[in-house]
């Protein structure tokens, strides 16, 4: 496909592997009025899972090596406790069996870090809200005074519902996408046109001929049909895997106008990818052209940002396999339209 120079060009342009110098300088970039059209990282965790962050200049700093324009930022509703007869501080959830707990000040961290930016920044991110326990039937009151002492999030999310492994190491009871407690949240977001970012697992790590859990994910999109709902990872997840996956993305999509999803973390390597290669199936290419509204990309960092640049170019693979105005669509027109407008 040849392109004029004025037009966007495929894709390596857009995702850089490796890092390099800005274009601008830091002063340029402060004082653009304009964010230039480019790639959207649409699943970003500014914290880890004990609330540390390389900060908010460190992931600007990172987007312009990579060529990445803007990102939505999250949070981690949850923080992993370091137990006392553990030696080594835990770095991951997964890294020992100690406990993750709901941690409401994931919230604090994401608002003050982007209030100390300028304006211009700002343009670059979509910081959202994320830190309260979503079996509570009270986080909706948590959420409307955190919307009212800082008028500045784009939506709510991840929501880190089933899990698997996670799931497991979280205090509380099961979180899943249709407890009662989230009801009165999805109205929320309704009524604000705000999206919601959920992560829910399709089905069990131990159950791959069938998709568990689908039927509470399509009771909430049957009963909130004004909610904009963005499905993290297509519904997968370590281990949660499942025949014809792509059909049963492909169906959902159909049946749910308001939901999209995207691809992160690991649904793109162990399930849209053929196997031991970098290349998409074309069964998801396909796919990705028929609902090209719907699907966005995102890394899945958490809290260090030294990565961004590696973990998007992952696919420029799947780029150079779609059309223009799809790989337009899929890179940034999608989640401008849900979290930037």
């Amino acid at each position: 496909m040849e392109v004029s120079e004025t037009q966007v060009k495929f894709p390596a342009e857009f995702l850089k592997e490796k890092s390099g110098e800005p274009e601008e300088s830091e002063e340029a970039s402060k004082a653009s009025p304009e964010v230039p059209k480019g790639p959207i990282d649409m699943h970003l965790h500014f914290v880890d899972f004990l609330q540390r962050t390389d900060g908010m200049q460190a992931l600007l700093r990172e987007m312009d090596n990579a060529n990445i324009a803007r990102t939505v930022v999250f949070g981690l509703p949850v923080k992993k406790k370091w137990e006392f007869f553990e030696p080594d501080m835990p770095q991951y959830y997964l890294d020992d069996n100690s406990k993750c707990y709901y941690y409401a000040l994931a919230d604090q961290i994401v608002a003050e870090h982007y209030m100390q930016l300028s304006p211009a920044e700002q343009k670059r991110i979509a910081p959202t809200l994320c830190g309260f326990n979503p079996t509570d039937k009270c986080a909706i009151y948590y959420i409307e005074e955190m919307f009212k002492k800082f008028p500045i999030w784009k939506g709510i999310g991840e929501l880190l519902l089933r899990h698997d492994d996670l799931t497991n190491l979280t205090l509380e009871e099961t979180a899943r996408v249709n407890h009662p407690a989230l009801y009165e949240v999805f109205e929320f977001c309704a009524e604000k046109g705000l999206p919601v970012n959920v992560h829910q697992n399709s089905t069990s790590v131990g159950t791959h001929d069938r998709f568990e859990y689908l039927h509470e994910m399509m009771g909430v999109l049957e009963s909130h049909p004004d909610t904009t709902i963005v499905w993290a990872h297509c519904g997968a997840s370590r281990r949660v895997t499942g025949k014809k996956y792509w059909e049963m993305i492909d169906l959902t999509l159909d049946n749910y106008p308001h939901l999209h999803v995207d691809i992160s973390w690991v649904v793109y390597d162990d399930i849209i990818c053929k196997e031991n290669s970098k290349v998409p199936k074309e069964k998801w290419v396909k796919l990705i052209e028929k609902h090209s509204s719907r699907f966005m990309i995102g890394s899945d960092l958490c809290g260090h940002f030294d990565k961004l640049g590696q973990t998007m170019a992952r696919y420029n693979e799947l780029i150079k396999l779609l059309p223009e105005d799809v790989a337009k669509k899929l890179l940034w027109e999608n989640a401008e339209k849900l979290w930037f407008e």
